[in-house]
């Protein structure tokens, strides 16, 4: 019998159709919808020549900058008054979007959790989590999750090892006990399983790479039927 308790999942291209990113345009017009801003019409270059740099850092050093701090040093570029940056990340957050979860992964979602396995959900992400918490309930599964790692909240993304020491620490149980669900290999598969855990790829082929260890299922619908699986060995 398998001795997956624990599921950590990945949002975009796992649960949901990946949204936009916000860009200087759009931040610009949500900000200057809240009392007290300022926002100079150099104010979207600004922040989009902001955005490249902070992906470039972050990619290097594995962190996450927060978005308020891309708001702020946008805002001293170009001479911006935003008095509030929580405010503003919030404005600019209900402004863009966040993905669309699929109704097919939500009803599994739903099921597996009612199994009795501990879910968390794992993922990169610019959005607060009051932003992610919002899209999660109005899918009807934010009660699904006993816990949510976020990038934005952690300051690390994935494949930082400290992303995946809080992903053990939110499912309270030993690593090999958590099944780690995503569709990048080397953030959902490679990393999860190189810090103890089993993982799963989300992919219409196997990667011809991949460990023979890690398993591969097309879309988050299958992933019952792989437990299933793993139940039987």
């Amino acid at each position: 019998m398998t001795d997956v308790h624990a599921l950590a999942l990945d949002f975009g291209g796992t649960l949901a159709r990946p949204g936009p990113d916000p860009d200087g345009h759009t931040v610009a017009a949500a900000l200057r919808k809240l009392a007290g801003t300022v926002v100079p019409e150099g104010f979207a270059e600004t922040f989009d020549a902001v955005t490249r740099r902070v992906r470039r850092t972050d990619q290097e050093s594995g962190g996450q900058t927060p978005f308020t701090e891309q708001l702020h040093r946008a805002a001293e570029g170009c001479g911006a008054t935003l008095p509030d940056l929580d405010a503003a990340e919030e404005a600019v957050f209900t402004a863009v979007p966040d993905a669309e979860i699929d109704p097919s992964a939500a009803r599994t979602l739903r099921e597996l959790h009612a199994s009795g396995l501990v879910c968390v959900l794992a993922c990169d992400s610019r959005r607060p989590e009051s932003v992610r918490r919002r899209t999660l309930d109005a899918a009807g599964i934010l009660d699904c999750f006993d816990a949510l790692v976020l990038s934005s909240t952690l300051g690390v993304r994935k494949p930082h090892p400290a992303f995946y020491a809080a992903v053990v620490e939110a499912v309270g149980r030993p690593a090999g006990e958590i099944l780690f669900v995503g569709d990048t290999p080397a953030k959902d598969a490679v990393a999860p399983a190189a810090y103890g855990m089993r993982s799963v790829l989300i992919a219409d082929e196997r990667p011809a790479d991949l460990d023979p260890s890690i398993g591969v299922i097309r879309r988050f619908s299958e992933l019952p039927s792989y437990l299933e699986g793993l139940h039987a060995r």
